[in-house]
């Protein structure tokens, strides 16, 4: 894992561990999808600050911040907004619904029916929403932050392929550190602190900044074959049966780009390939009935290890 050298990004996961101790690769890895412009799924137990990351990413990051709470009798109008008669004008007003928030929290999205989560696909997918014909653009930049609990199954729909593939890079937060859980103890939740923190950026500056790295960071033809030799690996794996999406790989490129991007880098290496493959790959694969009770992660770190790196 390579050290951040960019001193905002580095102030930021410094600001943000004050209150998420011990997580600093997770807010690591959240800001690497924010800045690649997409949209992270965390795959966690309740109570290990999922709620706490969304929020602390929003408010430092100077960005509108809103939550939908998934359960089976929600409804997509909940999610995208409805139209609702004004008297006053004699005409059908449009309300926006929570959707319409630059970073949204959508907690538990697992108890959502399948009806409703497929109203969250054309908003992480278009950056818009489509309401009785007419549609209307999210605010920019656009961020989802979806949670689920990997342990619970009653009341829940499991999220299909095609929603899975929306998701840029699926995490887990993890258990704190017997330090940092006892500075936990100590202090108490510090979430509400959240909300009076300085923002460090600017709407503008961060799309500035999503432009810089898109265009500024170069990515050779030697790092290009890496990642498709990587791809090619996962579609001709005997432990898969459906490999990594043409999707999946411009994922792996724009997460590479953004690791290059936090290291003070101006190109990719292979280095920031093989750190964020893990993030962006095992979500997006399908494992084979026989293997599919093995740990995704380190099946994928295996295998990509089994891949040539180029010399540079």
């Amino acid at each position: 894992m390579t050290e951040i050298e960019r001193p905002k990004i580095r102030q930021t996961l410094e600001v943000l561990s004050h209150y998420l101790h011990g997580k600093n690769l997770a807010l690591r890895l959240a800001l690497t999808c924010f800045f690649a412009r997409g949209h992270l799924l965390i795959e966690d137990l309740p109570g290990l600050g999922k709620t706490t990351l969304a929020i602390g990413i929003a408010k430092i990051l100077g960005l509108e911040f809103g939550r939908i709470q998934c359960t089976n009798d929600l409804l997509p109008s909940d999610v995208t907004g409805l139209s609702v008669f004004d008297r006053q004008s004699s005409s059908f007003q449009f309300r926006p619904g929570p959707i319409f928030h630059n970073i949204v929290l959508v907690d538990e999205i697992n108890r959502a029916t399948p009806k409703t989560q497929s109203a969250l696909l054309e908003a992480m997918g278009e950056k818009q929403v489509t309401v009785e014909g007419r549609t209307y653009p999210l605010p920019q930049p656009f961020f989802v932050i979806a949670t689920q609990n990997p342990l619970e199954s009653f009341g829940t729909f499991p999220l299909p392929e095609s929603q899975m593939d929306r998701f840029m890079m699926k995490i887990k937060i993890g258990y704190p550190s017997r330090e940092a859980e006892r500075e936990i103890l100590k202090g108490g939740s510090r979430r509400k602190e959240l909300y009076s923190i300085d923002p460090l950026f600017t709407a503008d500056e961060i799309m500035e900044i999503q432009n810089e790295i898109t265009n500024g960071i170069h990515v050779s033809n030697r790092v290009l074959d890496y990642i498709q030799d990587i791809v090619d690996a996962t579609r001709n794996s005997p432990l898969l049966t459906a490999g990594l999406s043409t999707r999946g790989a411009l994922a792996l490129l724009h997460t590479s780009r953004v690791d290059a991007y936090f290291a003070n880098q101006d190109y990719v290496s292979p280095d920031n390939v093989k750190f964020v493959a893990p993030y962006v790959i095992p979500h997006r694969v399908l494992f084979r009935d026989e293997y599919i009770t093995i740990n995704r992660e380190e099946a994928i770190i295996s295998l990509i290890g089994e891949v040539p790196v180029p010399v540079f």
